[in-house]
């Protein structure tokens, strides 16, 4: 029997790198009976962040996914990586999530990541609530945080909880346990226990005013939603329980606001109250929208498509990853609606084929249990084996009522590096790996240079190119050679330019003829390179019109004047002339690759380079260092601020000029400062780049 969908929680646990989201997922399936010890991130013996590399290293690469149960629910949890490189991670487990909690260190506040993954929350509208983590740190302030959550994120955090102290022994004001400002209650958390058993008492009177401030924090806002709460307040009649935990609710879900809690994962402090919150206050699947998509077949192109979340709906699911498996790849499948079924064959709607179900698995970490009743309903998430062709981003649909979900978007990559095998021998097998791994991550590509036969991989970072390396040579035994890093450049052009060209050749007593006339242009849209047709319908036939499209976009994609990717460019075809019985398809390909090679030549070809956001964080005595080193480095520093005793510059700078930075900076700083960095924009090269190339 499927779970019943009011039960389901469907969370992911999202936060900048180092906020201690692992840690926090450990302590929930620990309290939850998920697992029966509790790991540690330092020790490499978490559950989520089962890979040897993440053990290595101490950090989330992979989303890992696991159900637990708390209270009467099931919640399926996603536990997500931190560091940019592997955002892909993030942005796909908020495409299916109903829910998130997201962890900010009540230390170092809202941080770079923090940014990045609350802007792809609000893209998929995922209701959420907060957790003000590391109160027992050293500068940890919860109402600093608190602020900037608001003030830097444009949010509207409500806190349902404030902490008793902050820092940890021997500080006699040292963290010890939380207020609860809806029972107006003090809660502390037993060591010995490792936080399973609590008590609660009346609120110290030390804190008894702070309290009451929170308080009528949290009603002022809840009042904004209800008239008759607005009438209590103002009247200073006191407010039920159940009702502000409806309000919390109705807002939470509505995304007008966020209950933020407060605690330290690290001492087991504060994280069943975040529990009660995820059953509490977000939302079950059937609380969340309908979704929509397209109708797959050509003859409805257009038509608008709903599921429901109801078993009774035709089925609508999306995998949203896929994991390259020796023996058999594991799809990760959200179901929107319908029912799943083992030993099916549901249709793919982007490729057109039926894929086969033939397993059906409950995903814990990096081990599997089968799912007894071989079927899964609407809401639930789940690891599926069977499907050979699928990707990340694709629906699975009943083929008699298809569905297309609009797919999943990812940045593009900003750093490539060329990698060889140690023998010809395993040239095949490298090959092979490579279409796997980009089958399973969206932001890596591998592709044979035209000009050199070197294969190129491209990724996010060093950091995400470094991993996959070592994926190839643990998991695949394939021991390859790599060559430095090198930034992805693109190319865009100056000004706008028109460009004919025309094939006329004698064949073996035929004529071949054709002119193609078009033109180029800068255009600031969403796609890399836009085409516009302006024919007169009837100029050409539909096959040669198509071909004569394709050939110019194929043109285009060849590159500009070194042959990087083009990039907000406009190609419009302008006219053509046809000759009935000379205009064959191999003129016309001519043709408009010569005009697009023209007219780029017109216009003049720019480079741009990757732009990345920097943010540097660091004690007062490097700053003057770390200021020096960025402006060696091409960085324009736009802004500087506070965060306690610490120090934080943000900058953008070309990638070409990161290569080693993490080194540099620990260096600089003695290892105390710590920078964090995302792609931002591609903006123009400095002359001097350009003529390198070209020399």
């Amino acid at each position: 029997m499927s779970i019943p969908i009011e039960s389901i929680r469907n969370i992911g646990i999202v936060a900048h790198i180092d906020a201690g989201k692992t840690t926090t997922t450990e302590r929930v399936l620990f309290y939850t009976g998920a697992s029966h010890r509790m790991g540690n991130v330092d020790d490499g013996t978490t559950v989520t962040d089962f890979d040897e590399e993440e053990s290595r290293r101490g950090i989330t690469i992979y989303s890992a996914a696991i159900t637990c149960h708390w209270q009467d629910a099931t919640i399926n949890i996603i536990d997500t990586p931190g560091h940019v490189d592997f955002t892909a991670e993030v942005e796909r487990s908020l495409r299916v999530l109903d829910g998130a909690v997201v962890v900010f260190s009540a230390r170092e506040g809202v941080e770079a990541q923090s940014e990045t993954v609350w802007r792809q929350a609000d893209k998929y509208r995922v209701p959420r609530i907060c957790f003000i983590n590391k109160m027992d740190r050293i500068g940890a302030d919860f109402e600093r945080t608190f602020n900037e959550i608001k003030e830097r994120l444009g949010a509207h955090p409500v806190a349902v909880q404030i902490p008793i102290g902050a820092g940890s022994a021997p500080d006699p004001n040292a963290l010890s346990g939380i207020i609860d400002l809806i029972e107006m209650r003090a809660i502390y958390f037993d060591s010995e226990s490792q936080g399973k058993n609590l008590r609660t008492e009346e609120i110290p009177e030390s804190m008894r005013d702070e309290a009451d401030r929170w308080r009528q924090k949290l009603l002022e806002t809840i009042a904004e939603l209800d008239d008759d709460v607005m009438l209590a307040v103002i009247e200073e009649v006191d407010v039920e329980s159940d009702k502000i935990h409806e309000l919390l609710r109705l807002g939470a879900i509505q995304g007008q606001l966020q209950p933020t809690f407060c605690g330290s994962a690290l001492d087991y402090i504060g994280v069943q109250p975040v529990l009660d919150a995820v059953v509490r206050y977000l939302p079950h699947p059937a609380e969340r929208p309908a979704v929509e998509g397209s109708n797959p077949n050509p003859k409805k192109q257009g038509k608008i498509e709903v599921r429901r979340p109801k078993a009774d709906d035709p089925l609508c699911a999306l995998v949203f990853k896929v994991v390259a498996d020796k023996h058999a790849d594991l799809c990760y499948v959200r179901v929107y609606s319908g029912v799943l079924k083992s030993g099916s064959r549901q249709l793919n709607a982007r490729t057109g084929k039926k894929e086969l179900i033939s397993q059906l698995w409950r995903v814990q970490a990096d081990s599997r249990e089968k799912i007894e009743t071989d079927q899964v309903g609407a809401g639930d998430i789940v690891g599926v084996i069977g499907p050979k062709e699928a990707a990340t981003g694709d629906t699975l649909c009943d083929a008699h009522r298809p569905i297309l979900l609009e797919g999943i978007t990812f940045p593009e990559t900003v750093i490539s590096m060329a990698v060889e095998p140690e023998s010809n021998a395993e040239r095949k097998k490298l090959e092979e790996t490579l279409k796997r791994l980009e089958r399973q991550d969206p932001t890596f590509t591998a592709r044979v240079s035209k000009e050199t036969g070197q294969t190129i991989i491209s990724g996010m970072g060093e950091l995400h190119l470094e991993v996959l390396r070592g994926r190839l040579q643990r998991e695949f035994g394939l021991q390859v050679r790599v060559h430095k890093p090198r930034v992805s450049y693109r190319e865009t052009v100056r000004s706008k330019a028109e460009a004919e060209a025309t094939f006329n050749r004698q064949s073996q007593g035929a004529t071949q003829f054709a002119r193609v006339k078009l033109c180029v242009e800068p255009f600031d849209g969403d796609e890399s390179l836009t085409l516009v047709n302006r024919l007169k319908p009837g100029t050409l036939s539909a096959e040669l019109n198509k071909l004569l499209e394709f050939s110019v976009l194929d043109g285009a994609r060849a590159g500009g004047l070194v042959g990087f990717p083009l990039m907000k460019v406009r190609l419009t075809i302008l006219d053509v002339d046809y000759r009935e019985g000379e205009t064959t398809e191999f003129a016309i390909e001519a043709a408009a690759g010569e005009a697009v090679r023209t007219a780029l030549d017109k216009a003049g070809v720019v480079l741009l380079e990757p732009i990345m956001k920097l943010e540097v964080v660091s004690p007062d005595d490097f700053l003057g260092n770390i200021q020096a080193d960025l402006n060696v480095r091409r960085a324009m520093i736009v802004s500087s601020e506070r965060r306690g005793d610490l120090c934080v510059l943000e900058a953008h700078v070309a990638l070409a000029q990161m290569f080693g930075y993490s080194t540099q900076v620990r260096s600089l700083s003695q290892g105390r400062a710590s920078y964090a960095m995302e792609p931002l924009k591609y903006d123009e090269a400095p002359p001097d780049v350009l003529k390198e190339m070209l020399a």
